[in-house]
């Protein structure tokens, strides 16, 4: 039995939602034509018997005057039968001139009981049917007793029956259709919707993951219009998640790529000069020399690109570990100890600075990193000569470092990318002068780190980076 049930109310959950709201429907309005017919025919049978209990009632109590004088024979009215019954020592004996049926015993008990008032009951006899039969006291020891056949009443109540069955099923033939195609229409903004989910199923998004449709149309009412309008934000959501996740994943296979060719370059360096050491081992001590010196060089250079990307690495980890020691610092006192080196170190770039106390909440050691990463990126991408400004201003809530320089500027279509990791606008002249292209992209991530956030705006003749950083409460 179990399983049976398990079975069916599978089917039935496999079951096109229309059609189970369809046979839900039917259900219901079988239950409600069902009660309906249940209390009307219950009503009609009810007023019917009433009826007949009030023409058995007024047809005793016209005749029980007359009787009472003279003790003759009843009146039989319609096919009723009808008698007067003597009652001595509880046994009821009909006189005669009655009208009654050859099986007359239930009638008798009836008449006895009617000695001490009135009687109503429902009775069946044999060759006759059913029979509402009433019994009422003429005086002490005289019953008159009337029975009424109830063929005609049951007939009407079945006919009524028949008329309720016919109309009800009619009506929920109609329901079941009209309703089916009335659902069927309405559910239709759903099947579009799921074909243009199938749609989107058949699409590739490998090669390209611009998901290729929406749910259009219109009706099926405010809750499939919100529905319809929820899809669509999602479809727009899941779009924008796959074109930022393909982005990212081709910006990590370009960096990898990059990654990999900016180490080969000094490891290839390294093993060549190690290869020329080899050879050059007995020769002159400084022929040794200059290749020792050259694989340092290269090891420096490599170790820098190492350390460069595992501080990219750890600040795009920084909710699992935060590479940042934040305390209050002056940003002024920073900025001038970065320019005061960088005029130590480019003594061939001019450099002023025009400074105002500023505090912020920041890791001192990473924000003159920041600041000094900005310097050398303005000498390594100007000629000697060209000279550099470093500014500091407070703000209400924030304070502005900006570092400018009069080179030959940046082009429009090279500032979109400038803060791309590996990213060099020149990119034979950085490599020469040592540069990774990973400066910028820790200014920005050390910046973002830190709350703020970094810009360029450049002209040919003025490059001017600036920072931002929320001021400390």
């Amino acid at each position: 039995m179990t399983g049976a049930v398990r079975r069916w109310y599978g089917a039935w959950q496999r079951t096109r939602l229309g059609t189970r709201i369809t046979l839900g429907l039917g259900a219901l309005a079988l239950v409600v034509f069902a009660a309906v017919g249940v209390t009307t025919v219950g009503i009609m049978h009810g007023y019917l018997d009433r009826r007949l209990d009030e023409q058995l009632s007024k047809s005793q109590n016209t005749q029980l005057p007359q009787l009472r004088e003279t003790h003759g024979s009843p009146q039989s009215v319609y096919s009723w039968y009808s008698a007067l019954y003597k009652v001595q020592g509880g046994v009821a004996v009909p006189e005669p001139g009655g009208k009654l049926p050859g099986d007359a015993g239930q009638l008798a008990k009836i008449a006895a009981e009617a000695v001490g008032g009135d009687v109503t009951r429902n009775i069946h006899l044999r060759d006759d049917g059913p029979y509402r039969v009433r019994a009422c006291p003429v005086d002490t020891d005289s019953v008159l007793l009337s029975a009424a056949p109830q063929q005609d009443l049951d007939g009407t109540v079945q006919q009524l029956i028949w008329v309720e069955v016919a109309a009800f099923a009619l009506a929920l033939g109609v329901l079941v259709i009209v309703g089916r195609l009335v659902l069927r229409r309405g559910l239709r903004p759903l099947a579009d919707m799921a074909g243009t989910a199938h749609d989107i199923a058949a699409h590739d998004l490998t090669a390209n993951p611009a998901l290729p449709a929406r749910a259009a149309g219109t009706g099926g009412g405010a809750e499939v219009e919100e529905l319809r309008t929820a899809f669509n934000v999602m479809l727009a959501h899941i779009d924008t998640s796959l074109a930022a996740k393909t982005e990212a994943n081709e910006r990590l296979r370009r960096f990898v790529a990059d990654a990999s060719h900016e180490l080969r370059t000094p490891l290839t360096s390294i093993r060549g000069y190690a290869d020329l050491f080899r050879y050059a081992a007995a020769n002159e001590p400084a022929e040794r020399e200059a290749h020792l010196a050259k694989i340092r060089e290269e090891t420096a250079r490599m170790t820098v690109l190492v350390d460069d990307l595992l501080l990219l690495a750890r600040l795009d980890a920084r909710a699992a570990e935060t590479p940042l020691r934040p305390e209050r610092v002056d940003l002024a006192e920073l900025a001038g100890d970065a320019a005061d080196a960088f005029a130590a170190g480019r003594p061939d770039h001019p450099v002023t600075s025009a400074l105002s106390a500023a505090f912020v909440g920041a890791d001192p050691v990473r924000l003159r990193q920041v600041l000094d990463n900005l310097l050398a990126n303005a000498a390594v991408h100007t000629p000697p000569g060209t000279p550099v400004h470093v500014e500091v201003t407070a703000s209400e809530a924030e304070a502005i470092v900006r570092v400018t320089d009069s080179g030959p500027g940046i082009a429009v279509g090279d500032q979109e990318r400038i803060f791309d990791r590996f990213f060099r606008v020149d990119d034979s002249r950085t490599r020469g002068n040592g540069g990774t292209g990973l400066g910028l992209s820790v200014v920005q991530s050390l910046v973002t780190a830190h709350g703020g956030t970094v810009g360029v705006e450049s002209v040919p003749g003025r490059t001017t980076f600036s920072v931002r950083l929320p001021l400390a409460p």
